[in-house]
């Protein structure tokens, strides 16, 4: 049949009889493994499938060489273009031998088609209706099996070589330039236009080349910085034995799926398209605010989908309990669901692998690749990297599966109802906060699949002179070099489906210097033609300029997110309104070395409403010369130069020793450069009122000193600040030091600060604290002075709710002791807390405790230095809200102390704490040591009460409440005091009636009484600041009035709504304060596939512990310190300040709590590096160290005392003690009023109390 109508047959005849009288090398090809390169990409095949292996560079490959021997004998060399080239290749796909394709074929019908810019069918649209199954046709082609495959695999080759060589045919006639360079070309008289411009390369618009993937990068980043981090990732495989595929496959007799990719591949993106369709709909997850998806192969034969998910913030799962509800890692139950039960079984089981299956394909080095089988867990619990490690409970019947007994351990982290669904694999899991965004966006978007092969000689055939060439892959190399194409990506990309899906689209916004708009021509061109096209010097760029001059509602926009209104007609070159669908903006990121154009890309992501280029050179009504310096003015840039103008600014404002005091925090926080430079430049204004001070002192005012002597004087001032922060001058390197040898003329810096008091003065302070204490601090009062004299040393705990007075108690131990010249070591977990104790201290500060512990850590505290010393004459140490801290946080410092009390007797290093007097003071009823993402059960492990010290604690308890004082109150007045008082210690120990609410197992929704409730109305927000800060408008300035009173509220995200509704009702010109980010030099160097996230990315993220971008202040604003700046002076995390001045790059504030009330300091801005181990980046950012506090965090106020405290519940609080201690921060018994805007309360009045009861065990 095919030498009767195929005359291509006769050719390949006298080809084999030719090739019979050959001698043939008989060669093979085989795939190997490499480590070298990554392995997502040159991974080994897992299935039988066919491939093509395309190999070269698209520099300089110019694609297949095909040559034709004709009859004659003589050579011509042909192209894919060739008609017969599909015919000579597949004779048995094409036994008349058919033409294939051939350019100009005309579309059919084109008055009834969409406007089209071209008239004719291109290559991969021929291909895509030559493999369609029509009824009325022959199924040759279709039933060719894995020559079908072959052929599909060489048309999607032929189609992406035939693009490859437009490009490439291309790149002398197109070119690119500048419109200053052509209009400058013109007028200099140069109408050539190849003397000017460069050429085009490969664009970013051919799917798979290197600006592709960058650019898709780009756009997964740019919807992260506007939607936060992904909640979701989701892997969705195919399955094909959907009904859909089996129902076709039947329309031809004899056909597996393998033979029909082409109907695999359609059947897969309809339910990928139903798929995204159910989860932005909400329907199993929650309200989605964006999705992202990108398909791989992965040499796996099926196609698969890599999906992230963003949630709508109200739907996000906020702890382990919430993970439960979306994503199970168990069997279902068979009786309950069997359905469900079998859906799992048949798709999320893994494996099985391990010891029950070593030739499982996912176990290397007898491990499973995937770490299954997994641990029995009983309850969801999230690792130090937000991580899930998902319930496995314990089978009470075990399944079979590919005859192998398995369980839970087994099961893949999925959602139930979308297994059941879709009857295929659809992997769920859990987006770790922050670390994994960087992995999963390079992870969908890591390249196409590529291979390294060996061609060698067949060793069967000679096995002793064989020799292997290697082709080894370079990663540089670009798209073509050993990229492996499978047969299911050709049918994929044939069909056009996309590789890469964003939702909401992101619109890609270009910029360009004055007159440097990119202008796109041809070598055949007349530049005076190409400078003279009609608008061809508006760009989306200049346009949005003009919007923003006609249209004043546009101005409140900047370039990023004008899309988001705006859309952009690029043929008409315009932007109208947008009337429908969402997008985002995203500039093209510029690199830091490409000067005035990243300067001014900066600018754009904070300035709004632009209307030319000035407008981005001005600010604060100044005009800069460039970009650069502009941005230096709004503090986006960090560099030394910013320290020297903050101390010039503040000389205006500040006295001395404020000022040398700011000196002080710019060497300790700001990461300088070259410290001596700026006290060679700025040691006048350090010093201003030396002089002044050494005439007073001797009572002369003629006196003269020379510079050397007022530099000397100011250093020894300085080095005394130093000192008070635990550091010194020296080390500094080439730093200047007091020549005045001060330190060692008054011994042990730390010795002495401890020692030196009014001794007179806090005798008299005890007398008065001492006939006041009642007979339960007594009790604890007179054995701990009898252990501290006794030297005996001992471990006690002091356990009482709020107000029973511990605080009390250790001010009468510390003045008893201190008066008679003791040392008294008086620390607190927090900040804030250490305010409220006679020279109190941080634990992690005074004792160098690690930030991070473990059960090896140790403190950084050397066997011969100060502190050291400080420590081995210590006699007595108070710690109080010590249940803060985490057990290994007391471990840490019992194991150092009896390192450093070893020295003195051996007999101490047997000792708890050395043999040291240790009291312990809190009240389990507040929040417990914070475990990111912990569950209840590591939560409570981490507590003092489940360390090995707590069996040598001997504990007492305080009962009698000092804070809710009834002194001078009516008889119904002291009624309501004792009931609130009974209220809050009820909630605290978690004895209020409770019900159950959201399908919880255990109850803790508790009635708020009437008294302390306050209704939301229609405006909850303002509900709730109405009540707290009643005549806000007239009072905002009042000292007194903000001191007394705030918003407390569970999350972080709510402290920032309510902070930014009050400062925008209240009089007063605002400020805004940006920061300077930057990728610190611990996130480690990128790496070939690596892209930086852009600066608004990182300007974007609101990280733990450090402040946000942008800050808005007013004059009178209260604010809260995040760091701790100065301990002695009261500058700590959680300290709160009024702002008194605001200057270009630092403010003026006074304090409003603890011992300094009414002090004044600088607040410059400082580097604050992340150390959240979550975050995908380490992120350095300069900024004001502060929050503005008309509300915070529940957990920010313990320490706090209040007079007026609104709670504002738009969420229940999520952990043990969090509502205790937000009722008990009261001092008033007027002072209470909770709201309660919960969007799933069933019951009004209701609200979420969460004890652990369990830590109240062995406690008095």
């Amino acid at each position: 049949m095919l030498d009767e109508n195929n005359e291509y047959v006769k050719a390949f005849r006298m080809a084999k009889d030719r090739f019979r009288q050959e001698d043939i090398m008989q060669v093979r090809l085989r795939l190997i493994g490499t480590r070298n390169y990554d392995s997502r990409q040159y991974n080994l095949p897992t299935s039988s499938e066919v491939a093509a292996l395309i190999v070269g560079n698209i520099d300089s490959n110019d694609g297949r060489d095909i040559i034709l021997e004709e009859k004659e004998g003589g050579l011509r060399r042909i192209s894919e273009l060739y008609p017969g080239f599909m015919a000579l290749q597949y004779p048995l796909l094409f036994p008349y031998g058919e033409d294939g394709f051939i350019t100009g074929i005309l579309y059919r019908n084109l008055q009834t088609i969409n406007v089209r810019k071209r008239s004719t069918v291109s290559m991969r649209e021929y291909y895509a209706f030559r493999i369609q199954q029509r009824l009325d046709e022959g199924h040759g082609l279709l039933r060719g099996g894995r020559l079908f495959q072959q052929f599909l695999v060489d048309s999607y080759a032929c189609i992406k070589e035939n693009r490859l060589h437009w490009y490439r045919n291309n790149q002398s006639i197109v070119r690119a330039e500048l419109y200053k360079g052509l209009h400058d070309a013109v007028v200099a008289g140069d109408s050539t236009p190849g003397s000017v411009g460069k050429r085009m390369v490969l664009p970013s618009s051919f799917t798979g080349g290197p600006r592709y993937m960058v650019q898709n990068y780009q756009d997964a980043i740019a919807i992260c910085r506007w939607a936060g981090p992904p909640d979701l990732f989701l892997t969705f495989t195919c399955n094909t034995q959907w009904k859909e595929i089996t129902y076709i496959l039947e329309l031809i007799l004899g056909q597996k799926a393998d033979d029909r990719l082409d109907i695999v591949a359609r059947v897969f993106k309809i339910k990928v398209d139903q798929l995204i369709k159910d989860l932005t709909d909400g329907e199993h997850f929650g309200r989605a605010t964006a999705v992202l998806y990108t398909i791989e192969f992965q040499k796996r034969g099926l196609p698969h989908a890599h999906i992230l998910l963003w949630l709508h913030p109200d739907d996000k799962p906020k702890d382990p309990s919430d993970i439960d509800k979306l994503i199970s890692a168990e069997l279902p139950d068979k009786n309950i669901d069997p359905l469900a039960f079998e859906s799992v079984l048949q798709y999320m089981i893994h494996g099985p692998c391990g010891d029950l299956n070593r030739n499982s394909p996912c176990m290397i080095n007898r491990c499973c690749s995937k770490h299954f089988p997994k641990q029995i867990q009983n309850q969801t619990q999230l690792d130090k990297y937000g991580f899930a490690i998902h319930r496995r409970r314990q089978n009470l019947h075990k399944v079979m599966k590919n005859g192998i007994e398995v369980d839970n351990t087994f099961v893949v982290p999925h959602n139930t109802d979308l297994v059941v669904k879709y009857q295929a694999h659809i992997n769920v899991e859990i987006c770790a906060r922050g670390k994994i965004v960087k992995y999963l966006f390079k992870y969908i978007n890591k390249g196409q699949d590529r291979s390294t092969i060996v061609i060698e000689e067949n060793l069967s055939n000679q096995s002793t002179n064989g020799q292997n060439v290697v082709v080894q892959v370079d990663e540089i190399q670009t798209y073509l070099d050993c990229r492996y194409l499978s047969a299911s990506e050709a049918c994929w990309r044939i069909f056009k489906f996309d590789i890469h899906y964003r939702d909401p689209s992101v619109q890609r916004l270009v910029y360009h210097l004055e007159d440097e708009q990119t202008i796109i021509f041809h070598d055949d061109d007349d530049l005076v033609d190409v400078v003279n096209r009609t608008n061809v010097e508006k760009t989306m760029f200049t346009e949005w300029f003009e919007i923003n001059k006609h249209h004043e509602d546009a101005r409140r926009l900047t370039y990023v997110d004008f899309p988001t209104e705006w859309v952009w007609n690029k043929n008409e070159k315009v932007w109208t309104r947008r009337k429908s669908k969402r997008r985002i903006g995203r500039l093209y990121n510029a690199h830091p070395n490409s000067g005035q154009n990243f300067y001014l890309r900066v600018l754009l992501n904070v300035t709004p409403g632009a209307q030319g280029y000035d407008d981005l050179k001005t600010v604060n009504n100044v005009k800069y010369n460039d970009f650069k310096s502009a941005c230096g003015a709004r503090g986006l840039l960090r560099d030394d130069n910013e320290w020297h103008e903050v101390l010039k600014e503040m000389s205006t404002w500040s006295s001395g020793n404020m000022m040398r005091e700011s000196f002080v925090y710019i060497l300790l926080f700001c990461q300088l450069t070259n410290p001596q430079d700026l006290w060679n430049k700025n040691w006048e204004l350090l010093s201003d009122d030396i002089l002044i001070r050494q005439r007073q002192i001797y009572s002369n005012n003629t006196l003269e000193l020379s510079d050397g002597q007022i530099q000397n004087l100011t250093l020894i001032e300085i080095e005394k600040i130093m000192n008070q922060n635990n550091r010194s001058l020296k080390e500094f390197q080439s730093f200047p030091f007091p020549e005045l040898d001060f330190e060692n003329q008054l011994g042990n810096k730390y010795i002495r600060e401890e020692i030196t008091y009014d001794r007179s003065k806090l005798h008299s302070e005890f007398q008065t604290l001492h006939a006041r204490l009642n007979i339960q601090q007594k009790q604890v009062y007179e054995v701990v002075m009898n252990s501290v004299l006794s030297n005996i040393g001992g471990l006690f705990f002091v356990y009482g709710s709020g107000g029973t007075g511990k605080t009390y108690l250790w001010s009468t131990l510390t003045s008893k002791l201190r008066s008679e010249g003791k040392i008294v070591l008086v620390v607190a977990s927090s900040g804030i807390a250490s305010l409220l104790l006679p020279n109190g201290r941080t634990a992690h500060s005074r004792f160098k405790v690690p930030v991070t512990q473990n059960d090896y850590s140790c403190c950084d505290i050397k066997v011969n230095s100060e502190l050291a010393d400080l420590i081995r004459k210590t006699d007595l140490v108070i710690w109080d809200e010590a249940p803060m801290n985490h057990r290994n946080a007391f471990k840490a410092v019992d194991r150092t102390f009896r390192d450093l009390m070893r020295s003195s007797t051996q007999i101490s290093e047997e000792k708890n704490f050395g043999g040291k007097t240790v009291v312990l003071g809190c009240d389990f009823r507040q929040t417990l040591p914070v475990v990111p993402k912990g569950s209840r059960e590591t939560i409570v492990d981490a507590s003092i009460s489940r360390s090995y010290l707590w069996s040598h604690c001997r504990t007492f308890k305080l009962g009698i409440n000092m804070r809710l004082q009834s002194e001078n109150l009516t008889i119904l007045e002291t009624k309501k005091v004792d009931k609130l008082r009974k209220w809050i210690l009820d909630l605290g120990n978690g004895n209020l009636p409770t019900i159950s609410m959201c399908g919880e197992q255990e109850p803790t929704w508790i009635k708020i009484p009437d008294d302390y409730l306050l209704q939301p109305k229609n405006d909850p927000m303002k509900s709730i600041v109405e009540w707290v800060y009643p005549d806000l408008e007239n009072k905002y300035a009042d000292l007194n009035y903000l001191r007394e009173r705030c918003i407390l509220t569970p999350r972080n995200d709510c402290v920032e709504k309510l902070n930014s509704y009050i400062i925008s009702t209240i009089p007063g010109e605002s400020h805004i304060y940006l920061s300077a980010d930057m990728l610190s030099p611990m996130s480690g160097g990128p790496d070939i596939q690596d892209v930086s996230p852009p600066i608004e990315f990182l300007n974007s993220m609101i990280i733990s512990g450090l402040p946000n971008h942008k800050i808005e202040l007013k004059l009178g604003v209260p604010i809260m310190l995040l760091r701790n700046i100065n301990q002695r002076f009261g500058l700590c995390n959680g300290t709160r300040l009024i702002v008194t001045k605001l200057g270009a790059k630092f403010i003026q504030a006074k304090v409003i709590t603890g011992n300094n009330i009414g002090r004044t300091f600088n607040i410059n801005r400082i580097v604050l590096t992340s150390d959240d181990p979550k975050s995908s980046f380490t992120i350095t950012r300069v900024q004001l160290p502060i929050r503005i506090c008309f509300a915070m965090t529940i957990n920010k106020s313990q320490g706090q005392t209040l007079k007026h405290v609104g709670i504002y519940l738009p969420r229940p609080v999520f952990s043990h003690g969090q509502l205790y201690v937000a009722v008990s921060r009261t001092s008033s018994h007027n002072g209470l009023k909770i709201l309660i805007d919960h969007k799933e309360n069933e019951q009004p009045g209701y609200t979420q109390n969460i004890v652990y009861k369990e830590v109240f065990n062995n406690l008095p």
